[in-house]
């Protein structure tokens, strides 16, 4: 399976017995797929089934369908004004005026309002309205298709730069496995620098028990554990991302953990190389974690 960014645009229009079909479908994140819709008076009945096929087709994102229906000179139909309707709200209007001052309402402010213009039904059967509705349905299939596709599009530019990323955290990871500060050698030095330096501010000190302390702060800031860790979440990252599909939450937690590892390296160390290395992973890491948030 392929990876697929939560975020795209797609159009698609079509022509059915003098209406003009158009669907915009577009997405961004979202936790889950929620969906919502946009229909014209008259086509409340498809939200059902605008919800079920695009949350058939897409596991997560925040989803925005509009579908326009014109139709042709020959079939327009005479708009009605609802009058008692809007007496009603002409009425409220003069007394919100009256009692708030609000700013007077207008003519064509009224006939705007939902309900006050009624557009007669042009379609005249059930049989042609439910041809209508599989038009409809054709269309936004063929603009989900689309959707799909602008969404596939970015997921593999995403892949792409999140396996730069995961290179560059295991080549960090590997910097910091083979700091010379690592080495045994090394640490016995400073721990014997350490321990001269005590001994000389204070002569009264225990230099065998000191040497004990020193060994025991150098076991606690060793980073081996890390290191390992994050060559696993490496391993597994690059897994995910070759295996595809809706795998954005997991790549989510897994950039937790690297964030973990990478704050717990920094604080061990106890060497400035180290140090560097592992405030350059954190910036790496932060970087992965905003691209993992784009993905499905």
């Amino acid at each position: 399976m392929n990876l697929q960014s939560m975020t795209g645009f797609a159009r698609a229009v079509s022509d059915h017995d003098g209406a003009a079909i158009a669907w915009e479908v577009k997405s961004v994140n979202g936790k889950g797929a929620e969906v919502r819709p946009r229909l014209p008076p008259g086509c409340e009945r498809l939200e059902p089934q605008v919800r079920q096929a695009i949350q058939k087709r897409f596991a997560r994102g925040n989803f925005q369908a509009a579908l326009t229906l014109g139709r042709g000179a020959g079939a327009q139909a005479v708009p009605i004004v609802n009058e008692a309707f809007l007496k009603d709200l002409a009425g409220l209007a003069q007394r919100l005026q009256e009692q708030f001052n609000t700013a007077p309402a207008t003519a064509d402010g009224l006939l705007a309002l939902r309900g006050v213009l009624e557009v007669p039904d042009a379609i005249e059967t059930e049989e042609a309205r439910a041809s209508l509705d599989r038009a409809i349905e054709a269309t936004l299939d063929k603009a989900l298709e689309g959707l799909e596709q602008a969404r596939l599009a970015e997921g593999k530019a995403l892949g792409s730069l999140l396996s730069g990323h995961l290179d560059a955290i295991e080549a960090l990871t590997l910097r910091a496995e083979a700091d010379p500060s690592r080495e045994p050698s090394a640490i016995r030095e400073r721990i014997a620098e350490q321990v001269r330096l005590l001994m000389d501010a204070s002569a009264g000190l225990d230099e065998a028990r000191l040497n004990q302390e020193a060994a025991f702060l150098a076991t606690k800031a060793d980073i081996r554990e890390e290191i390992d860790r994050l060559k696993t979440h490496v391993a597994s990252a690059r897994t995910l991302l070759s295996g595809g599909g809706a795998i954005g939450r997991k790549l989510d937690f897994l950039a937790q953990e690297f964030n973990r590892e990478s704050n717990t390296l920094c604080s061990k160390s106890n060497a400035a190389t180290v140090t560097a290395i592992g405030l350059e992973l954190k910036a790496v890491v932060d970087q992965f974690r905003e691209q993992v948030q784009n993905l499905e």
